[in-house]
């Protein structure tokens, strides 16, 4: 998501000197061609890098890359990262791929068409992988590549709240409180997209011996202010499946229009290959959108999410 930095004030700066002493020795530059040393032979060995002013003078791309490359040694190390669940190993070859197309500016599909089909390539892909009824000519689904699926869950649930918003216009009832229902075990992204887009979150909460959403008691949690239901294919803590298929059918029991979403960031990969007789995804009737992370199982470096909603009605024009 985002991270925040605080900017130093002068004193802070003066504080965070390491070595002020070494402020007295004679650092001036060799001449222009007279860079023979080692990196850690240089005068830059004595210097910190650039931490809050852009400095006066160059430094060589050499030195540059061997002072920035260490400092990142202290960094912990990807491949014994097991902790927040993304790919740490690609082939050379798709490493090639993406650093030559680092300098496409992605956002311009007029300039890059191409990239725009690949993306847009990949979007059938996973909703065909999801069970989208194609063979229904009238299915219209569509999808788009995110930031990871922070990004993805973030455009689901702003979705669904402008459909629910638009639904309570064109009846001339209310609309300033709009909630979400979710299991109290939800990623910290879904709570900051009902903060970010002021959505009120009610929570299912885990009990002792049930660490998912309880489909009943979801359900009852519905009222007419619920813009949508969250339900997570791979839980962050213990991977389970939520009983998706339950919350829709009671939905349809009871006739309640309430839309819900899939949070498949973990499962959406691993599901569809070694249970594909597990019905979670768009062959219910109230699966309206699904997203899914490309740098979890996707088996593709960080950050590359996904999602993808049935049909335009449920993504509202303006988004």
């Amino acid at each position: 998501m985002v991270h925040l930095g605080k900017v130093p004030t002068d004193k802070d700066v003066r504080e965070s000197q390491v070595m002020p002493e070494l402020k007295d020795l004679n650092l001036n530059d060799v001449g222009q061609d007279e860079f023979t040393s080692s990196v850690y032979g240089s005068k830059f060995a004595a210097q910190d890098l650039p931490r809050h002013e852009m400095p006066e003078n160059e430094m060589s791309k050499e030195v540059a890359y061997r002072m920035i490359k260490d400092d990142l040694t202290l960094d912990g190390n990807p491949t014994l990262n097991l902790a927040s669940f993304v790919t740490t190993y690609m082939e050379e070859e798709a490493e090639k791929l993406m650093i030559e197309a680092f300098s496409k500016n992605f956002i311009d599909y007029e300039e890059y068409p191409v990239s725009a089909d690949i993306q847009n390539r990949c979007v059938s892909m996973m909703a065909r992988l999801f069970n989208i009824p194609t063979h229904d000519d009238d299915t219209n689904a569509m999808g788009t590549s995110t930031i990871g699926s922070s990004e993805a869950i973030m455009l689901g649930t702003l979705a669904m709240k402008k459909r629910w918003v638009n639904k309570r216009k064109a009846e001339g009832k209310d609309y300033s409180r709009p909630n979400l229902i979710m299991n109290s075990a939800v990623q910290v992204c879904w709570e900051k997209a009902a903060r970010y887009f002021d959505v009120e979150e009610k929570f299912v909460y885990c009990t002792p011996d049930r660490y998912v959403i309880d489909p009943e008691e979801a359900v009852n949690l519905v009222d007419e202010n619920t813009i949508g239901i969250c339900t997570i294919l791979g839980t962050t803590y213990t991977g389970e499946y939520e009983d998706t298929k339950k919350i829709n059918d009671l939905l349809v029991e009871r006739n309640i229009d309430c839309p819900i979403h899939v949070d498949a960031a973990s499962g959406g990969f691993v599901a569809p290959f070694v249970n594909p007789d597990l019905v979670w995804d768009f062959r219910l009737e109230k699966v309206v959108s699904i997203n899914v992370s490309g740098h979890k199982y996707g088996l593709v470096y960080p950050g590359v999410g996904w999602v993808v909603w049935r049909d335009p009605e449920f993504l509202p024009k303006g988004q």
